[in-house]
């Protein structure tokens, strides 16, 4: 149901077209606004314009189609343009972390916020939604201050995003929660009109100041990362004393302190979030003088990256420490599923050490293989499953895509070489696959080599 649109918002502008921004240009439509995505690149948004995108999300390009269609959306590279017109804008680029470093690069949001400024003709409010270091909202009030015309009033507030890839609309359009740093009411209150709809679902409200609001983005996923990490650090016990991981992780997730959510033991997360925002907050606390408040951080990161090195470890044990010229076929690279994100992911990470070793390495994913190509251009990759696994003396399965959670030893008996698989997710049943004849790998579990 759409909401009524309130008086005070009915124009809204999304700078930065990227996964973040078109998902929140289209989303911002759906609820009923006239909304304008800007972008720098023309490419991008001719394609946008078209309803294709330069990346994968579930029901994000049926969207834009129909809105676009529709008239509620458009897109286009005139940032003048929307200086003019809308009533709201949302800045939704980029922060990569710094080539060569491990902090957040401003470059994009600085750009993006100076010339958003400098466009602006009418009184309006901006909206920060990327993930930023602490204390960067106060310093682009500043900026905007210096930059702006004179006779316009321009505010900042900062909302930030909390979309989870391959369900981004469902949680732009049905948050949990909508989190908004201010500095007075008025930019509270029209906010509140934009979300008017998922406030008359009683979704929760925290409105603060810019530095809680910077920080709760950061807090939530370097808790995330550090109770995947927390689960991995016992699979390294359970690996060596042995034990069962997962029943270990299902016992204490019945703790409703604790839960049973991130707490799946396996090859650890990647991504363009996780591993970056650790890394960034990390950076921010030590520029703050606080190194030592986020110092744990570290052997987050550090768990996460041995997870690979103990997968790699695992395939070199199951070929008896000879992968040269040994097909083996790695079962998803994207870092999670429903996903063509190959950031950092463990998979990809994975496969290209195997490949580096000497080892045949055929990949398949139903949606990161092009992607994936662009980094690894020289390995194997398969449009199909039938077509990576035909002649492996070892699987591998690094992502949690359905295909793969459902597959049986009969599925692949007759298509591998010998059969051998290490299943790096923790999805399959142990006892199904030894059942069968396959030499059965998990993490988390003492290898049957020992």
């Amino acid at each position: 149901m759409m909401v009524r649109v309130s008086a005070t918002v009915e124009n809204v502008s999304v700078i930065g077209t990227g996964y973040l921004g078109a998902t929140h240009a289209a989303c911002m439509a759906e609820l009923g606004f006239n909304v304008v995505g800007v972008d720098i690149d023309p490419e991008k948004i001719t394609s946008l314009s078209a309803g294709d995108l330069p990346f994968h999300e579930p029901g994000l390009p049926e969207l834009i189609r129909k809105h676009v269609t529709g008239g509620k959306l458009r897109f286009t590279t005139n940032l003048d343009e929307v200086g003019a017109w809308a009533d709201v804008h949302f800045i939704a680029v980029g922060t990569p972390q710094v080539r060569g470093g491990t902090g957040a690069d401003m470059t994009y949001v600085d750009t993006a916020t100076t010339d958003l400024a400098r466009a602006i003709t009418k009184d309006a409010l901006i909206v920060g939604k990327s993930t930023v270091p602490v204390g960067t909202a106060a310093r682009l009030a500043d900026l905007i201050a210096e930059t702006k015309h004179p006779e316009v009033n321009l505010s900042l507030a900062w909302n930030p995003e909390f979309l989870r890839e391959g369900f981004a609309v469902e949680d732009t359009l049905t948050p949990d929660r909508l989190v908004i740093g201010t500095t007075n009411t008025h930019d509270e209150d029209t906010l509140r009109s934009v979300y008017a709809e998922a406030l008359d679902r009683d979704t929760p409200w925290i409105s603060t100041d810019y530095q809680t609001a910077e920080l709760v983005k950061v807090a939530a996923n370097a808790f995330l990362a550090t109770k995947i990490s927390f689960i991995n650090a016992f699979a390294e016990v359970t690996e060596t004393v042995g034990g069962d991981i997962t029943t270990l992780a299902d016992a204490i997730g019945h703790d409703t302190r604790i839960g049973r959510k991130f707490l799946n033991a396996g090859v650890g997360f990647g991504g363009g979030c996780l591993p970056k925002d650790i890394r960034a907050l990390q950076t921010r606390v030590a520029e703050l003088g606080l190194d030592h408040s986020m110092r744990f951080l570290d052997e987050v990161d550090q768990i996460n990256l041995r997870r690979r090195k103990k997968t790699v470890a695992l395939a070199f044990d199951t070929l008896d420490q000879d992968v040269i010229g040994k097909k083996i076929a790695v079962l998803g690279i994207t870092f999670k599923p429903l996903s063509d994100d190959v950031r950092d992911s463990p998979g990809l990470d994975v496969a290209a050490r195997l490949f580096n070793a000497g080892a045949d390495v055929a990949i398949y994913d139903p949606q990161g293989n092009h992607n994936a190509a662009k980094r690894y251009p020289r390995i194997t990759y398969n449009d199909t499953l039938n077509e990576a696994v035909t002649g492996a003396e070892l699987v591998i399965l690094t992502t949690e895509w359905d295909e793969f959670k459902t597959l049986t030893p009969e599925d692949l008996n007759h298509k591998v070489t010998t059969r051998r698989i290490i299943d790096a997710r923790n999805v399959l049943n142990p006892h199904h696959w030894e059942n069968a004849g396959w030499t059965f790998t998990q993490l988390g579990r003492q290898s049957p080599h020992d």
